[in-house]
């Protein structure tokens, strides 16, 4: 059995899986206040999971591996006590340190944001006492470092937004350069067994001593692991709040002004770009229990005349750039089914065009979509969607990042 753990923005999930990846336990712990989340809840999570977990999964465990969120790290000391604040994924505040960034690292590089991974380590090693820091880690390395004791090890996905080269699978000389690099940690694919679960952990919870703790990967490719898709072409639409899209590729593909990049993935890369639409903008609108029942009257089969591009607010990224670009949501008619037709076709065609960039900009061409978030269990979207992609438009079974987690622990490599 394959224990995997993933910590989001409001709490851990656990899950266990067995023979052929079948789910045989799951679990969830929420923080206190997910806006001030801090690594002593974090570590409090993954006692409380380790804890909960039945005897029958513990005692035949042989790995674990953890998906976080990519961007939010921490200073830690030699034995693995914080140094410094937490800063999460979300924290803006090393605006000043992403733009001295934009002077050093290569153009539209993605470090250049106050929000990635490197910016928060310069602004970390300028506003904390440094006696007693000993690594930078991102969150998913520190958890990981607790069940092994051993710090100082990050995987390819959490480092690529700390300037980490996925190309090259080293930090390139201009990272090397900063000041305190030396705190970096040392890295490697995702999925490497790193070592044994650390035997006092091991007794204490009941688990078995062999089990092998691996090197972890973000949320989101957890969530695309869990998926499924393996082969180029293929890929995963999240529709959550906004559309997400991630294909697997044989080229790497990057576009700085489209935000869009490519994690190493094996012997592939997977490309992906985010739309400021999605499923946010219907419930501007409806309920969920309005969305159901009007779905149920759209003709899925034939276009809306409506040509509407459906975003909550001024502005978008992928797969158009133009931060002035303004919702396009008239004329609404006065039959809400047809209005409803309108908006899901709006979006379905966004999806479309982002494949289409991402095409263009060098991705092997689509084959097939799979799609989790809300947005997946809706049949007449769904047949919108694969009419506009010309592909297969499947729903994903798994789309929890905890299993995708688990997959990567049984694999022990992409």
């Amino acid at each position: 059995m394959y224990l995997g753990l993933d910590f989001g923005t409001s709490g851990a999930r656990a899950c266990v899986v067995g023979a052929h990846g079948a789910v045989v336990h799951e679990d969830r712990v929420a923080y206190p206040d997910a806006g001030r989340q801090t690594p002593l809840e974090w570590r409090e999570a993954l006692l409380t999971l380790l804890r909960r977990l039945p005897d029958t999964a513990s005692s035949q465990l042989q790995g674990i591996a953890i998906a976080a969120t990519s961007g939010t790290v921490l200073l830690c000391d030699e034995e693995l006590e914080p140094a410094s604040p937490a800063l999460l994924y979300s924290d803006n505040r090393a605006s000043m340190e992403a733009a001295a960034l934009e002077k050093i690292a290569p153009p539209g590089h993605t470090v250049c944001s106050a929000t990635s991974g490197l910016a928060k380590f310069l602004w970390l090693t300028q506003h904390s006492d440094l006696s007693n820091a000993t690594y930078f880690l991102h969150q998913a390395d520190w958890l990981t470092a607790l069940l092994t004791g051993m710090g100082g090890i990050a995987d390819y996905h959490n480092a690529l937004k700390t300037g980490y080269d996925a190309a090259l699978l080293c930090w390139p000389e201009w990272v090397r350069q900063l000041p305190h690099a030396h705190l970096l940690p040392r890295v490697i694919a995702p999925g490497t067994a790193i070592a044994q679960l650390n035997p006092g952990i091991a007794l204490h919870f009941g688990i078995n001593p062999a089990c092998s703790v691996h090197a972890g990967t973000t949320d989101s490719i957890a969530a695309f692991i869990a998926s499924g898709v393996q082969e180029p072409g293929a890929a995963v639409t999240s529709l959550g709040t906004t559309l997400v899209l991630k294909v697997l590729s044989e080229r790497r593909v990057e576009a700085a002004q489209y935000g869009v990049y490519s994690h190493r993935y094996g012997d592939l890369w997977l490309a992906g770009g985010a739309s400021n639409a999605g499923g946010g903008v219907l419930r501007q609108h409806f309920s969920t229990a309005q969305l159901a029942e009007l779905s149920t009257r759209i003709d899925s089969a034939s276009d809306s005349p409506l040509d509407y591009y459906p975003l909550p607010r001024s502005g978008e990224r992928f797969p158009i750039n133009d931060p002035t670009l303004a919702p396009h949501l008239t004329p609404r008619p006065t039959d809400d089914v047809q209005f409803l037709h309108g908006l899901l076709q709006g979006l379905s065609r966004i999806e479309a065009k982002g494949y289409a960039r991402l095409v263009e900009l060098g991705a092997t061409p689509l084959k097939s979509v799979t799609t989790c978030g809300g947005g997946a269990k809706n049949p007449a979207w769904q047949k919108i969607r694969e009419r506009l992609l010309g592909v297969p438009v499947y729903a994903a079974h798994h789309a929890e990042a905890a299993y995708g987690a688990a997959l990567l622990a049984a694999r022990g490599h992409l």
